[in-house]
């Protein structure tokens, strides 16, 4: 599927604009799953200025999108009409602050953050080990793993809005709970603060060592997939679910459920978005008829269907 053109004239709109625009970019090889259509345009800013003055210019009627590393991504078969903003390099920088803080960039992968932290002595955010993604993204949902969330370690996050205004957002601000924030959706988060503890590198290494070999052991990360599929009901697990309805290793066109972990979707190869999806609802179909429960989807999905 191609869309128009908005590059012309978002060239000629906004002429200061020192970021990359591509028209029609392929979106496939951004995610995990390694599937979708394109975005109408993809925009890569050069940093947090040069995000807002292109708000500020984008006319209203353009949608926006925002991607990470796509990593709990499924992007339709059809694309992302409007504009998708992907953070890049003016993005990525971590900085150590006093106290046992980290300044990073919200393209930063939470792998380097925790890795960043582990080098500094600062302890508290080795649990990011255990997450993919980027920063952007584990602001957005309070990303967590093997005991620790998002908001346990976040002093303040910065952010831009659709209208290009820049806010500056307390922990308290964010309304956290379960794999959820409830911070305008929006915010664009560009960069945060992290709150650590005294550590002994050593140590903190040790136990990102203990949460690769688990994730190694249950987790099938070398696949096309997209972390977790479902968040975990109110006193239950996913997986368990999944797995008590009959669903594991489910398969639609190329698409499966994982045989190691039935709370992971993989492509097998050649499967498409519609495939993915249509999995995932069947498997919400077949938990809902089995137990009565109503999965909800953890993965983020965008776009339209070819």
């Amino acid at each position: 599927m191609s869309f128009p053109d908005l590059v012309p004239d978002l060239s000629a709109r906004l002429p200061a604009l020192r970021g990359r625009l591509i028209a029609n970019q392929p979106l496939a090889d951004l995610t995990w799953f390694r599937v979708g259509g394109p975005a109408q345009l993809l925009f890569t800013p050069a940093d947090e200025a040069d995000l807002a003055y292109f708000l500020k210019g984008l006319p209203a009627d353009i949608p926006v999108t925002v991607i990470g590393l796509g990593s709990n991504l499924i992007v339709r078969d059809g694309g992302v009409p409007g504009v998708v903003i992907r953070l890049g390099r003016g993005f990525a920088d971590i900085a150590v602050e006093e106290g046992h803080r980290l300044r990073a960039g919200t393209a930063v992968p939470d792998v380097k953050l925790a890795r960043a932290a582990a080098d500094a002595g600062i302890d508290g955010l080795a649990f990011y080990r255990g997450i993919p993604g980027g920063l952007g993204g584990a602001l957005r949902m309070n990303a967590g793993a093997h005991g620790g969330e998002t908001r346990d370690c976040l002093i303040e996050a910065r952010a831009v809005d659709r209208a290009g205004n820049i806010h500056v957002l307390a922990n308290a601000d964010f309304g956290f709970h379960y794999r959820h924030s409830d911070a305008p959706a929006d915010f664009i988060f560009t960069s945060a603060l992290y709150q650590g503890r005294p550590g002994d590198p050593a140590t903190i290494l040790a136990e990102m060592d203990r949460i690769t070999q688990a994730r190694e052991a249950s987790q099938p990360i070398r696949e096309k997939t997209g972390g977790s599929t479902f968040k975990n009901p109110p006193g239950h697990k996913a997986w368990q679910l999944v797995d008590a309805a009959g669903c594991r290793g489910l398969t639609v066109g190329a698409a499966q459920v994982s045989p190691m972990h039935c709370n992971f979707l993989i492509n097998t190869g050649g499967a498409s978005a519609a495939d993915i999806e249509g999995l995932g609802e069947e498997v919400r179909r077949r938990v809902k008829a089995q137990s009565g429960v109503e999965l909800e989807w953890e993965i983020k999905r965008i776009g339209v269907a070819a």
